[in-house]
């Protein structure tokens, strides 16, 4: 069945349409952590690759932006100043694969199982990425790639994972909350992590619109082997990543192709791992290279894909065995939005009108386009604006 990827598509999940509400509100929660826990604070955190360290950095990278691109600068950011590198590995993927605005968007594109299925096979992915690395990453491939990282070669969204605009000092975290600093770096926060993303939203979008109006499903059910059935139970994680590799798109983005995927006849875990490989497209790999080395680059590429195919395996024949599986008809689409009063109509206009009022928060205390800029280029790049507006 095709996908119909109407204008109020975007609108959806843009948090400008019904059912944004949930969006909405879990970036400003995720401004409210950030504006409250600085990056100084999150490197003491991460000084090793004990399961405690690696809980802690998997939480923090959920409370943070879901940008890829963002997730890897800052990554490396906390490794060149002294977090331990599974545990700024565990905060990138936990950024990108644990936020709350990927499990809304994919509940409301395919279902509620593959949210399930999302945060389920999260902490799986990083607990075997730990044990990969405990057992293959050595001390002098580490101390080569800090000595790549120190070089300080570009990526993307230096500036925004450079950014530290929290609040720790001014007494309780609910005082330093309802201060006016506190709620100006609360909607700085909430504003960068939309404009990160939003590009990738709309791409995947797009992306997932060509796929579904001009590639027949007889291709996809034949490279997924639906036909098939204990085979693509396997083949769907082996072959998920390398389709994200390819696709360019990241993050949240990647979602609506993921539907067309599903539509298709990929696995339930084909999904999955899919969705999880969002860390290694090839314009990330690249920048591994820059940040870490060839050398680096290529032992992620393998320990990542290894990783995100065995969990997707993993919560494939979990979920089969619990009964929570989708079945039946494949129908996952962005549907038109409609009006009508309900409970989801109040929760919309509340956290609508409280997106609004962080927007315009961002701008009246000096937050503009140009800060916007900042986010793509180093903060050394950068001295006079080093420091966002308070």
């Amino acid at each position: 069945m095709r996908i119909r990827v109407p204008l109020a598509a975007l609108l959806v999940v843009l948090a400008a349409a019904a059912d944004a509400a949930p969006i909405a509100g879990t970036a400003s929660l995720s401004g409210a952590v950030q504006a409250l826990v600085s990056k100084q604070q999150m490197r003491r955190l991460l000084p090793d690759d004990s399961a405690r360290t690696l809980v802690i950095a998997s939480g923090l990278g959920a409370a943070s932006s879901s940008c890829s691109y963002a997730a890897v600068a800052l990554a490396r950011s906390l490794f060149r100043k002294g977090a331990n590198f599974t545990s700024a590995m565990a905060f990138q993927f936990g950024s990108t694969n644990l936020v709350l605005e990927l499990g809304i968007i994919l509940a409301v594109l395919i279902g509620w199982q593959f949210t399930a299925a999302e945060f389920v096979g999260g902490p799986i992915m990083i607990a075997l990425m730990a044990l990969l690395f405990r057992r293959f990453l050595t001390p002098d491939m580490v101390d080569e790639a800090r000595q790549e990282a120190d070089r300080g070669v570009l990526g993307r969204m230096e500036g925004h994972a450079e950014m530290d605009m929290s609040i720790t000092e001014g007494g309780s975290v609910w005082r330093r909350l309802r201060s006016s600093r506190g709620f100006t770096a609360i909607s700085n926060y909430f504003v960068m992590d939309w404009a990160a993303v939003w590009m990738d939203v709309v791409g995947g979008l797009l992306i997932a619109g060509a796929l579904a109006a001009w590639v027949p499903n007889s291709f996809w059910q034949g490279l997924f082997l639906e036909h098939h059935r204990v085979l693509a139970t396997i083949w769907g994680p082996l072959i998920g990543p390398l389709v994200a590799v390819l696709s360019f798109v990241c993050s949240i983005g990647n979602v609506p192709l993921a539907a067309v995927l599903w539509n298709g006849g990929i696995s339930f875990g084909g999904v999955i791992a899919f969705i999880f490989a969002d860390l290694i497209i090839l314009p990330i790999l690249n920048i591994y290279r820059k940040y870490y080395g060839r050398p680096m680059a290529a032992f992620l590429f393998m320990t990542f894909y290894a990783t995100m195919a065995a969990s997707g395996l993993i919560v494939d024949l979990l979920f089969k065995l619990v009964g929570l599986e989708p079945t039946g008809a494949r129908h996952a689409k962005v549907t038109d939005a409609g009006v009508s009063w309900n409970y989801t109509t109040v929760l919309n206009i509340i956290f609508l009108t409280l997106a609004a009022v962080l927007v315009v928060r961002y701008f009246r205390k000096g937050g503009g386009v140009a800060m916007l800029r900042m986010m793509s280029k180093p903060i050394a790049a950068n001295p006079a604006e080093a420091h966002a507006p308070g």
